[in-house]
């Protein structure tokens, strides 16, 4: 079994050290470190053989739509329509450099992950203290950890002196863990794993020796790199919509050539020279339907969608993402520093036999002070002054008024003084500090022993640790400003207390004091920690965000469901999401831990994956499984996160949210969007965003595909009955520059249907058809039997072929601009928005624009004779209004059906 498959935390040191061949003392010999590291490799993140940025740019033309499109420019050049071959063209190479780019940035996370791991480490060889690069450590070295340090290795502690490290970015714990020399269980996760450091993590207190065990790839943070690695990118729901409808337009556009090609030839015979003309007319009229303007428009829509997601601090990364989000029917997120502020706070004291109650969140000294019944607390008091003072005093952290140097904890002591208008100066001053009793595992105390200023020489210690710990050493406890002697009722009633704080998930601490002798000049803890008179309890969390129980509640409108994962303990996760609405009752039924769903089979997982709401003590490969298990019923995910054990599942979920300001690089890269504010308020107002950019998306996707098949199915029409083209060429793509333009553009930024967060999401297996089959279908018909009255009025009665093309191309244009209006909602025709037809005034603008320019054109001097159109009678012009007008009086049945759902919704 190599060093790799070997169980280290579950080992005792001795033999940890008897296997590497190593000595706390003397570490590895130079001649034995250089032959591990050839066996080993480098202490680094290994790449992927590069971006290999020809394969990039290959990538961006895999695309069935771009094929589709790059075949229709070749064809369109092979017929020397020059004009579109070449706007086709500029629209591929434009989405193929926007591709290109967000491709190039999305695989950044490897290079992140690098500058994230220790450049050096200070190690043991040869009998000496040496800095080597971080590259070179090996299995078996000896790495000397100090506060402020990087952990270059994975590596087994053999010595500690009051050791902590900060490991949220690698377990999602929301405070520092102390670490010991010991043996943990087997399948310990990587959270309670406290005899261990991790590559990547950082040493936020005390001093310690470890042995390394694991480097490079095959450590914790390896593990997770490779995981990103192997993921590759996920399609988004759009990416796979539009990918089902290129297909299907490619292969009815293949049809559609091969149907009018053969009647062709069976009507005018089969020689080559003909052969050859109706082969080039098939193709000539099956390019006209292809859609070119589409990937643009999608283009457009989702960079105007970004912008404006990006205005309210929702910046997306990758555009298609843009919509996505919007799509999304499950949220899994990281509770802290995402659902919770990521800042411990004091919420409860218990202080002289009353509950006082503290408000405010975070490291912001805004609070109040209140009773279990909800009047408030005199600050004033002297317990519970003597309380927030012993807290405050008996701290190493340091408070600015806005952030926290050092121990989360004992800011959040600092934070709870200052509430009550005690700030560290003026304390410090008046109890300037003499001695310090660290705190130890063994121990579980910490003790302070202070002057007082101005009070002849008169000392007090302060102590703070476990409460049962604390209350063992108290032969006293503080009542009414004065110390009495403690009774067995009132140490019960203290140690209920606890276990009820605790049973909240508080984390509690207890505190009590001494007056010192005068005289007394050193310190020990046989000399300051006994006959401690108790003072009191404090119990902090990491509170909610104050958005958090709104935003959730939209969600729940919205019919999104919530997910919350932490590498938290159990208890403290039920307690969050009972706070913010996401459990009801006692919560623990829709609670899991990663130990727990490692019992479970997939099918038995799977088959309950819907009715867990928490997860609890999870490592990245727990976060794959969840996300694996919404995937396959159908559910589209999104994934929030800031540590780099959030990496893979960011990158494995339909999108990935990093945090903008906790979040590390590697979880950013990884992302498909992050929230500059970390506020998960945002993420609700990128929900309704990415609605409003899938709704525009298939309102032009609605609008196009009703009007583009009529062109062809007229023109080949007529031409299969031995008449001459309906539209010329030149008319065509007058019709897909100015009418299937501006207007369809405008689209883009049309605002959001009232009601958008209160309708469900959509079906993940819906085409993206779906709903608006109806409308198609009648503007299909409407448009081709109008513009056929057209094109046989001015055949028939005016005899003039030069009327005809002028009055169908005229009413194609004109059914187009007016049809659109009733492309803006999916549930109301433009009758029914009324107003709102006018909110947006670019579509306005832009549709009555190209009417004007389009009615124009039959009297304007050289434009007339360049698309061949000619002023219309007062006759003919109604001919053409009255066909065209069809298009404002589209009602179909789905609109009544749809309505009424979203209205019930």
């Amino acid at each position: 079994m190599t060093a790799n498959e070997l169980i280290w935390h579950a080992m005792q040191v001795k033999e940890a050290l008897k296997t590497l061949a190593s000595s706390v003392t003397e570490g590895l010999n130079s001649d034995e470190a250089q032959e591990r590291l050839r066996r080993y490799g480098p202490n680094m993140l290994m790449e992927e053989e590069g971006l290999r940025i020809p394969k990039l740019i290959l990538a961006q033309f895999k695309d069935v739509f771009v094929i589709m499109l790059l075949a229709a420019a070749a064809l369109s050049a092979f017929l020397r329509e020059f004009t579109d071959a070449i706007m086709i063209a500029v629209i591929v190479l434009l989405a193929a450099v926007v591709g290109f780019i967000q491709e190039y940035r999305s695989e950044q996370a490897m290079e992140a992950m690098r500058k994230l791991t220790a450049p050096t480490a200070r190690v043991i060889r040869d009998g000496y203290e040496k800095v080597l690069p971080a590259k070179d450590i090996v299995p078996g070295d000896i790495i000397v950890l100090e506060e402020g340090d990087r952990v270059a290795a994975d590596a087994l502690l053999v010595e500690v002196h009051r050791l902590k490290t900060e490991e949220a970015p690698l377990t999602g714990e929301s405070t520092p863990i102390e670490k010991d020399v010991c043996v943990v269980a087997e399948n310990a996760v990587i959270g309670d794993r406290r005899n261990s450091v991790f590559m990547g993590t950082h040493v936020v207190y005390g001093r310690g020796k470890a042995l390394v065990t694991a480097t490079g790839m095959n450590t914790e943070f390896g593990k997770i790199a490779g995981a990103v690695q192997e993921l590759g990118d996920e399609k988004t729901p759009l990416k796979v919509k539009l990918d089902v409808l290129a297909k299907r337009l490619g292969a009815l556009v293949i049809g559609l050539v091969v149907a009018i090609f053969l009647l062709e030839d069976f009507e005018y015979g089969v020689e080559f020279d003909q052969l050859v003309e109706n082969f080039m007319s098939a193709v000539a009229l099956a390019v006209s339907a292809v859609p070119e303007a589409l990937p643009a428009l999608v283009t457009v829509t989702l960079a105007i969608g970004a912008r404006t997601l990006a205005k309210n601090n929702a910046l997306v990364r990758r555009l298609a993402s843009a919509e996505t989000l919007g799509a999304t029917t499950v949220i899994c997120a990281d509770k802290t520093g995402t659902l919770t502020k990521g800042e411990m706070t004091v919420r409860r004291l218990y202080v002289e036999g009353r509950e006082v109650e503290v408000s405010g969140a975070g490291y912001e000294a805004k609070g109040s002070f209140h009773l279990a019944d909800g009047t408030p607390a005199d600050t004033d008091d002297a317990d519970l002054e003597l309380l927030l003072r012993a807290g405050a005093l008996c701290s190493n952290a340091q408070y600015d008024g806005v952030k926290i140097l050092g121990d989360p904890t004992e800011g959040a002591l600092i934070v709870a003084a200052a509430k009550a208008g005690m700030g560290m100066d003026t304390l410090e001053e008046r109890y300037p500090r003499r001695e310090e009793i660290p705190f130890s595992s063994e121990r579980k105390r910490m003790s302070t022993i202070h002057s007082v200023a101005g009070e002849g020489g008169r000392q007090v210690a302060y102590v703070k640790g476990a409460p049962e710990m604390v209350l063992d050493l108290c032969t006293h406890f503080q009542d009414q400003g004065k110390a009495r002697k403690m009774t067995a009722e009132k140490r019960q009633e203290i140690l209920e207390m606890n276990a009820q704080m605790a049973s909240q998930a508080l984390r509690v601490l207890g505190f009590a004091y001494r007056e010192l002798p005068q005289s007394e000049k050193s310190f020990t803890e046989q000399t300051a920690e006994r006959n401690l008179v108790f003072v009191g309890l404090q119990g902090m969390i990491d509170p909610p965000r104050d958005e958090v129980v709104e935003a959730l509640a939209r969600c729940r409108r919205a019919g999104i469901k919530n997910v919350m994962i932490t590498g938290d303990h159990k208890l403290t996760a039920v307690a969050i999401a009972q706070e913010i609405g996401m459990l009801d009752g006692d919560g623990d039924g829709g609670a899991l831990t990663g130990a727990e769903l490692d019992q479970l089979s997939d099918e038995e997982y799977e088959g309950m994956v819907e009715k867990v709401r928490v997860y609890a003590r999870v490592s990245p490969m727990h976060k794959l499984k969840i996300i694996d298990a919404w995937k396959k019923k159908g559910e589209i995910v999104a994934m929030t996160g800031d540590g780099v054990n959030d990496a893979p599942a960011l990158k494995k979920a339909d999108i990935g949210v990093a945090m903008g300001i906790s979040g590390t690089d590697v979880s950013k890269e990884a992302s498909d969007m992050v929230l500059a504010d970390d506020n998960y308020a945002t993420l609700v107002r990128a929900v309704e965003g990415g609605r409003a950019i899938y709704d525009n998306i298939r309102k032009y996707i609605r609008f196009l595909i009703a009007c583009n098949f009529d062109e062809l199915l007229v023109i080949g029409g007529w031409s299969l009955l031995g008449f001459p083209v309906p539209m010329l060429p030149i008319q065509v793509l007058w019709i897909n520059l100015v009418t299937d333009g501006p207007p369809a553009i405008a689209l883009s930024v049309d605002p959001p249907e009232k009601g958008i967060m209160d309708r469900p999401p959509r079906d993940p297996r819906a085409g993206i058809f779906h709903g608006m089959l109806g409308f198609i279908i009648l503007s299909f018909v409407m448009q081709s039997l109008g513009s056929s009255i057209c094109f046989a009025y001015g055949m028939f009665i005016d005899d003039s072929y030069e009327k005809a093309i002028t009055m169908t191309f005229l009413q194609a244009a004109l059914f187009e601009l007016l049809v659109i209006w009733n492309c803006r909602s999916e549930t109301r025709s433009l009758w029914r928005l009324g107003r709102r037809n006018f909110e947006n005034r670019f579509f306005a603008i832009g549709t009555i624009g190209s009417i004007i320019l389009t009615l124009a054109l039959p009297y304007i001097p050289g434009l007339n004779e360049a698309f061949h159109v000619v002023p219309l009678t007062l006759a003919e012009w109604g001919i053409v209004f009255l066909t065209a007008s069809t298009g404002l009086w589209l009602v179909v049945p789905e609109w009544f059906n749809r309505s009424k759902k979203v209205a019930a919704a």
